[in-house]
């Protein structure tokens, strides 16, 4: 059997591209045996739960229509669900919440993991609503681990140190995907990534 090849992957929920860059990791982890390190990145943590819209986010709208086109594109070559957006919101509690059920649910993890990224892509939910995420939680057999995520202290600090190691190795933002100590920033190909994969096994 091969050895597992090691990968991080810094991202938000929050962040379009990382919807993307996650798929992507989980195809790819059909091919190859990876031992993924799930980096969770609060991005936006001074926009409110109850969202803002996504013209306050501040980008130009050249480079926001620029953004969404290339979203759109990535989306339709790897067959994801897209709605469009219009809102942003703060997801500190679908990070934290996530992070509990990777810790204390493992194989629930990716179900919900992938539920609150088409939740809020797909579906156009409001994922920093508690009862969102609540609901969410309920249906992927995690809803006991929602008060224990958001009351104790442990989860945040994760998510705190999570922030601290992209900066010990200069990263700037998600989605990254770390391959063996190598970054990949943005919503990197798959054949790019297969081919660093092969050449760590090789």
């Amino acid at each position: 059997m091969s050895t597992p090849v090691p990968v991080s992957f810094f991202f938000d929920y929050a962040c379009p591209f990382c919807y993307v860059g996650s798929a992507r990791l989980q195809r790819l982890a059909n091919d190859y045996p990876l031992e993924i390190s799930w980096r969770f990145i609060e991005i936006h943590p001074e926009n409110p739960p109850e969202g803002k819209p996504v013209s306050e986010l501040g980008y130009d709208p050249d480079q926001w229509r620029a953004m969404t086109e290339s979203l759109r594109r990535m989306a339709e070559e790897d067959r994801l669900p897209l709605a469009e957006r219009t809102f942003t919101t703060n997801t500190r509690r679908a990070l934290v919440l996530a992070q509990a059920v990777l810790s204390q649910r493992p194989d629930r993890f990716q179900g919900f993991h992938n539920a609150l990224f088409h939740a809020y892509f797909a579906e156009r939910m409001n994922i920093g609503d508690p009862a969102v995420l609540r609901a969410l939680a309920e249906e992927h057999g995690t809803g006991d681990l929602v008060d224990t995520a958001w009351n104790s202290s442990d989860y945040l600090a994760r998510l705190l140190n999570h922030v601290e190691a992209a900066r010990d190795l200069g990263l700037t933002g998600v989605p990254t995907l770390v391959v063996a100590g190598r970054p990949f920033v943005g919503a990197v190909s798959i054949d790019t990534l297969a081919q660093a994969l092969a050449e760590h096994r090789d």
